[in-house]
């Protein structure tokens, strides 16, 4: 069966927020140098692989590996990219689609989906993409998410090359493209919503991009100016950096959740943070993504800033806080335990819907509520919930700690 979490003791969203509140400014510097310092590395190592090192030599698998999570890490900022507000990084923005989305046909409009993923009523339901009920299903629904990588990135070319252009001259499927092909998500089956007119215009002009992208490089393999063995090593590549970003995705959740609506505090408790071996967890987690909790608590809160931010909250919240049950000993600890969690789930008498592969309703963690900012034996109350991006940019919020309009489940589309 898979494991409960319980909590009893009380957690002020507020106190928290307080506890970090100068913490929220985001330093353009720090971005433009981690991503720039990135991407150059990935290059340099892909390119000394392809024409310097011996071909199969430990040196071009020392190389190869180097440029995947270097690449790894400056794809990674798509992340930031959601949340971070235009002020002051538009120009970031457009250097990363321009450097790294588009080249890597993951145009940064793929990934404005993600926001769902951070609404609470959301969070966890069929409207999250990147949520599926992992520890309540059959071990084998693991296994067949590490394949994906395989197929990735032979769909991305599909997805540019040949289906934006029908795309363009056929209303009908234009839609089908925009629902079911254009989000960076777990659920193969999730229909995002479609696009507003706001964002259809930086969605077509990077949507164009990559095709013109995808058009030239397939010419210039037919008539041979580039050789083949060029697109196998952009494959396997991508297939590493696939491969990381999967797995690091296994361990941000519990997975223990089936489709329900999840209250802030269960939320939370089904979120992970790694603070441990930093040198280590930042290579498979990199740009804040090891505190994946903490970002759910305060998703405006820079990448920069979250190690500082979670020693800060460990050593002023209560010894019995919720927000210490979010920290895992390492990944594979959470690997271990999501599968085992899996396993006993999967021959649980009548848990014929896990067996099944759906979503489950019936798994929710007995938690406490919120109630005047303060959480009490029982549900959560009306007005606690998720902090949002608006509460904290600037490390404020209104008053007490009422969910915003996102939380209260805005559609996505409606984002601009």
């Amino acid at each position: 069966m898979v494991k409960r979490t319980y909590c009893s003791t009380s957690f002020s969203i507020r106190e928290a927020r307080e506890i970090v509140k100068d913490l929220f400014r985001p330093r353009q510097w720090i971005y433009w140098t981690d991503f720039l310092l990135s991407l150059g590395i990935g290059s340099a190592c892909f390119g000394l692989a392809r024409k310097v090192a011996t071909p199969l030599s430990l040196f071009q698998g020392v190389l190869f590996v180097v440029s995947c999570i270097a690449y790894y890490r400056a794809a990674s900022f798509i992340h930031e990219l959601v949340h971070l507000r235009d002020g002051g990084f538009r120009g970031f923005k457009f250097a990363w689609n321009a450097l790294c989305g588009i080249p890597f046909l993951m145009p940064s409009f793929l990934y404005r989906s993600h926001l769902a993923h951070h609404a609470r009523k959301h969070y966890g339901t069929p409207d999250d993409g990147e949520y599926l009920p992992l520890a309540t299903r059959p071990a084998r629904e693991i296994l067949r998410y590490l394949l994906q990588p395989l197929v990735i990135p032979a769909l991305a070319v599909v997805r540019f090359l040949i289906l934006a252009p029908i795309a363009w001259i056929s209303p009908r499927f234009r839609r089908f493209v925009q629902q079911r092909a254009s989000s960076l998500v777990m659920d193969p089956t999730y229909i995002r919503p479609v696009p507003t007119s706001q964002e259809l215009r930086s969605w077509r002009v990077q949507e164009a991009c990559c095709f013109l992208l995808a058009l030239a490089v397939a010419v210039l393999l037919l008539i041979g100016r580039w050789r083949w063995s060029f697109l196998l090593q952009c494959y396997l590549t991508a297939v590493g950096v696939l491969i990381l970003n999967h797995l690091r995705t296994l361990g941000a959740h519990r997975f223990r959740h089936g489709g329900e609506e999840l209250t802030f505090v269960e939320q939370l408790l089904d979120s992970l943070n790694y603070p441990r071996h930093p040198l280590i967890s930042e290579l498979w987690a990199p740009v804040g993504l090891r505190f994946h909790a903490l970002h759910h608590l305060f998703p405006s809160l820079p990448y920069h800033n979250l190690a500082a931010a979670h020693r800060r909250l460990m050593a002023r919240l209560p010894a019995d806080s919720p927000y210490r049950q979010t920290v895992s000993p390492g990944l594979l600890a959470s690997l271990a335990d999501l599968w085992r969690n899996a396993r006993e789930s999967a021959h649980a008498p009548g848990n014929g819907a896990g067996a099944a592969g759906g979503r489950l309703h019936d798994r929710r963690l007995p938690v406490s509520r919120l109630v005047d900012g303060r959480l009490v034996d029982g549900r959560l109350a009306e007005g606690g919930g998720l902090a949002s991006d608006g509460d904290l940019a600037d490390g404020r919020s209104p008053a007490d700690d009422r969910l915003s309009t996102a939380d209260r489940g805005a559609s996505v589309s409606g984002v601009g």
